[in-house]
């Protein structure tokens, strides 16, 4: 492969986009290997429901699928350490690390390098807060963490005293170092209603080739249907289609408008991501865009 200017491609886009496919050929043309940026994906069993298609791979190596069991809770903290582990590993072996994904929390952490730190317990700070009203939690974390992006940190108890234990923890941390990043990022887009379809077709796919019983195995494993909702929405609907709050046809529709709303807030996000500096080549689904993009790099070539 010939020396190039960036040493990090990045297809992202909103789910149903067909990015993985994009990926997959770029790879096969470039000696790629795919990191993946799905926060669903790194849990073993749980295949239909987030979309693994493994065998789409061949002989395509990828990294961070199956990485852990249903229950664990794997946090964006883990998946940076472990990009750049694998970022790292793959430039050593001579292949172009590719990170091809939708998750925007992931995407962003990589891109604009969030400083994050593994905080432990601190139980003096916690006996501290323990006395303090949650409105009063509010306000103290709105003081050590003004940039707060996750507002529903401020709507439950132990969500707020974590916040606030890992924002006091790290402002006394030095900042990390990361590998020297230079991404060239690609993103996948669809007029919205084509994407709708996409969506619905796949959907209707999932349930025939075995969504349900993927998500009853898991449930006989072990895995709570409280606790299986809480992995997206396809987890979400179908426990609450096996404990009877809804028919299969409700949930079907349910699931669908849901899927609808996620893919507008992915591309929100990936909005938000340009605000901040982030620049993506937006290439249209329907154009092959693949092709485009080994295109774009070989004119950079030039």
């Amino acid at each position: 492969m010939e020396k190039m200017e960036f040493n990090l491609l990045v297809i992202l886009g909103p789910t149903a986009s067909g990015k993985t496919k994009v990926g997959i050929k770029v790879a096969q043309a470039l000696n790629g290997e795919i990191i993946s940026a799905d926060s669903r994906q790194v849990y073993r069993g749980m295949d239909i429901g987030t979309g693994k298609d493994l065998k789409e791979y061949g002989s395509i190596p990828y990294h961070l699928i199956d990485i852990v069991d249903p229950g664990y809770e794997f946090s964006v903290f883990e998946f940076q350490r472990l990009f750049f582990k694998t970022f790292t590993e793959i430039q050593r072996r001579g292949h172009l690390p590719i990170l091809v994904g939708g998750t925007g929390l992931y995407l962003d952490s990589v891109l604009r390098a969030y400083q994050l730190v593994e905080v432990p317990m601190n139980h003096a700070l916690r006996q501290e807060l323990s006395s303090l009203t949650n409105e009063e939690l509010a306000e103290r974390l709105k003081i050590v963490n003004p940039k707060l992006h996750n507002t529903t940190d401020l709507l439950d108890r132990e969500r707020l005293i974590r916040a606030i234990e890992i924002s006091e923890f790290s402002q006394n941390k030095r900042n990390l170092c990361f590998p020297e990043i230079n991404p060239l990022v690609f993103g996948i887009r669809w007029p919205r209603e084509i994407l709708r379809k996409r969506i619905d077709l796949r959907l209707e796919e999932r349930l025939q080739h075995g969504m349900i019983e993927e998500v009853e195995r898991l449930q006989q494993k072990g895995i709570s249907l409280e606790r299986l909702a809480s992995y997206g929405l396809e987890y979400r609907f179908i426990a609450k289609y096996l404990k009877g709050e809804l028919t299969f046809d409700e949930m079907q529709q349910k699931l669908q408008h849901a899927i609808h709303q996620f893919a507008k807030r992915q591309m929100t996000w990936f909005r938000r991501m340009e605000r901040m500096g982030i620049n993506i080549h937006w290439l249209d689904g329907d154009a092959d865009p693949a092709q485009a993009i080994l295109h774009i790099i070989e004119n950079r070539r030039d």
